[in-house]
């Protein structure tokens, strides 16, 4: 056992070889050569730091056009035994650019966006807005514009304010507009506070006693026309239990709609989990297709009604194993919490201005050396940041070999999801670029951010000193 074994949450093992890549936590690309340099699309981290610098993203392509195909057809086979379509939209608050929004179209995913700019993004890839889905808890009278002026498949309902709005924009356009409403199931789903959204005490949706009352005013409303339901229980979901619970609570109230009129769509939402450390055991996404399609036909057989085409919305699950993020690190400091225990902070030149996943919610990520192999023994480590802030965490704990040192290229796998999303440029520090991987080859999809960038936006840089 590790001396400093004390420190070690209860989940995380020191392993025989602080070398080795967890099964299921990196790219089904990524791999050591003989020296150890990690490779991730048939790129070597080490080539990648010499061309694109570091801190870098780095996206599989590979891996992401695979899980998204994966993902379509388990819904897809698991909906067709029961005599049902599913659609599947990738939720672009994952990590969205015009190039990932080409990809997962091109491998037949529709899109889902919640704000106006998410929604430009996807209109400059070249989407089409019949293959588009438009979420968020606030929509903006130009959002909703932009929503109708790009023909969207479906407004997702939010507020009562949100319905009227949107009445009177689609009225005025002389159109109809196919909307859901989202509600609430009350389902608590087993995941972090933050990221649980389907309990009644949030900001998302409509209560399920309040939905009839909400559909039968959209009905009234000649300009909008009611297409189903959305009810989304959460993030970061390992099993199938909590999609199950939520299922018989909606569908209850769908066959209490479709009495009056039938109602085509039931959309699930996503919140399907990764794994991020070795720890993490996610059903197969097979596995859990087939459970949340299963729920939904066995309360439909007892009532009576059809199964209605099902629709789905991941993001994490498609493009989060295909992330790695690269850094190099600045210094190593062992410190010493205890008489009998010692902690090394390993400092990274990047942190939570690229992923602040753990300052928000305490995410936890697995870390490797990816420049070289080393024999030394495991130490349990802490990755940090580079920003003045002590919660400044990218690994909170990982055992990394005790030789690690300045100038070493460390990896962060599982960053495809919701890191270049919530990145900031806290300190100045500018965001990081994303470079895609695929057989060989490695090509920038979204730029690095640099110090001249974050000088434009301040209108104080070019101020005439003769005008004080």
């Amino acid at each position: 056992m590790s001396p400093n074994a004390s420190l070690a949450p209860a989940w995380l093992a020191a392993p025989e070889d602080a070398n080795a890549l967890a099964a299921g936590v990196w790219p089904a690309s990524a791999q050591r050569d003989a020296e150890g340099v990690l490779s991730i699309g048939g790129v070597p981290a080490t080539t990648l730091q010499e061309s694109f610098g570091t801190p870098v993203y780095v996206l599989d392509e590979g891996e992401v056009r695979a899980r998204a195909r994966r993902i379509l057809a388990a819904f897809r086979d698991a909906a067709a035994l029961r005599g049902a379509h599913a659609r599947v939209y990738y939720a672009g608050k994952a990590f969205l650019s015009t190039v990932i929004a080409r990809w997962v179209t091109e491998e037949g995913l529709a899109l889902d966006v919640c704000t106006g700019g998410e929604l430009a993004v996807a209109r400059a890839a070249g989407i089409e807005g019949s293959r588009i889905g438009f979420h968020g808890n606030t929509k903006s009278v130009a959002e909703l514009e932009a929503a109708l002026d790009a023909g969207v498949a479906t407004v997702v309902l939010d507020s009562r304010i949100e319905l009227e709005r949107l009445a009177a924009l689609a009225d005025r356009r002389g159109i109809r507009q196919p909307v859901l409403i989202r509600v609430n199931s009350g389902v608590h789903a087993e995941t972090h506070e933050f990221l649980a959204t389907a309990h009644e005490d949030q900001k998302f949706g409509f209560a399920l006693d309040e939905a009839a009352e909400v559909a039968a005013r959209v009905r009234e409303l000649p300009s909008l026309v009611l297409v189903g339901l959305h009810c989304h229980i959460g993030s970061q979901i390992f099993g199938a239990d909590g999609f199950r619970e939520s299922a018989a609570r909606v569908v209850e109230l769908h066959a209490e709609l479709s009495a009056v009129d039938r109602l085509p769509i039931l959309n699930l939402g996503g919140g399907f989990g990764i794994a991020y450390t070795s720890a993490d055991d996610p059903d197969p996404i097979e596995q859990l297709a087939e459970g949340v399609v299963e729920a939904v036909a066995a309360q439909c057989d007892v009532r009576g009604i059809p199964i209605p085409n099902l629709a789905f919305e991941p993001g994490r699950w498609i493009v989060g194993p295909a992330g790695v993020t690269l850094y190099e690190v600045g210094t190593v400091k062992p410190v010493r919490v205890s008489d009998d225990a010692t902690r090394l902070y390993v400092s990274v030149d990047g942190g939570m201005s690229d992923n602040p996943r753990h300052a928000l919610y305490g995410a936890q990520y697995s870390a490797r050396l990816a420049s070289r192999t080393s024999q030394a023994e495991p130490a349990l480590s802490r990755v940090v940041g580079r920003h003045c802030e002590s919660g400044d965490i990218v690994v909170d704990a990982e055992y990394l070999p005790a030789d690690v040192t300045p100038g070493d290229l460390l990896a962060v796998p599982a960053t495809g999801a919701y890191c270049f999303s919530l990145a900031s440029d806290y300190n100045y520090v500018p965001r990081p670029p994303v470079v895609a991987v695929r057989e060989g080859h490695a090509r920038v999809i979204v730029r690095r951010e640099t110090i001249a960038d974050l000088l434009a936006r301040d209108a104080g840089v070019h101020h005439n000193e003769g005008d004080r």
